[in-house]
């Protein structure tokens, strides 16, 4: 699994911070995500996978490798 974010259609909701903090950051300047880990660990795929769908906009991708 990689894990990428449109910053572009991001509007800085701070969901996926909330979901996955080990995974995602914001911006300190207009708070949009930020990728930590774009390969999360395996423990936090679950929660990664949960952004997705907690996302107002969908900017967060899941792709394979």
């Amino acid at each position: 699994m990689r894990v990428t974010v449109d910053v572009e259609r991001c509007v800085g909701s701070g969901m996926c911070v909330l979901t996955a903090g080990e995974v995602f950051d914001q911006r300190p300047d207009d708070g949009k995500a930020v990728v930590l880990r774009p390969v999360p660990p395996a423990d936090t795929r679950d929660s990664v996978r949960e952004t997705v769908d907690r996302c107002p906009v969908a900017a967060i991708v899941l792709s394979a490798r």
